[in-house]
């Protein structure tokens, strides 16, 4: 295939969704960095709090992650002594995940950061299209996508 036949990355949907991504990851990972969190790792507190010990397979599902991946991002975190788990009690096979009060307090702290974060980026960015890029990566990321059939 010749060079001029490969589409620019313009044209890529996965390469320019990549980019933003790591430069909208790398602002919130900037201004958390006082909480000693970056931006995953406080996302992750925060979906355990609103969760309600939530299981950790519904954890990595509402998060579009599998359960290993899941682990690792949790470590630290149990590591340092924000969130512990346990077994579930009707169900010993499935494992539950809760913030400590240490846990509670840094997410506190955390999410005072992320208010300042959110809110220079919708300064930035304009309350309106910020919410419209929030709503078509959710419907994005709602979506079945299956390789497309292979061609003969």
């Amino acid at each position: 295939m010749s060079r001029d036949a490969l589409p620019g990355l313009t044209l890529c949907n996965n390469a320019m969704l990549r980019r933003a991504t790591r430069k909208i990851g790398q602002y919130y990972d900037d201004v958390l960095a006082p909480s000693g969190l970056k931006a995953t790792q406080q996302g992750l507190l925060y979906q355990i709090h609103i969760g309600d010990e939530p299981a950790m397979g519904a954890i990595a599902a509402s998060l579009i992650m599998d359960l290993s991946a899941l682990g690792h991002t949790l470590k630290p975190l149990i590591r340092d002594g924000y969130v512990e788990t346990f077994a579930d009690p009707d169900d010993r096979r499935v494992k539950r995940v809760r913030l400590t009060p240490a846990g509670l307090v840094k997410l506190d702290e955390a999410m005072k950061l992320w208010r300042r974060a959110q809110q220079h980026f919708e300064d930035r960015v304009g309350k309106d299209k910020a919410a419209r890029l929030r709503e078509a990566l959710d419907d994005i990321a709602s979506m079945d996508f299956d390789p497309p059939p292979a061609t003969p």
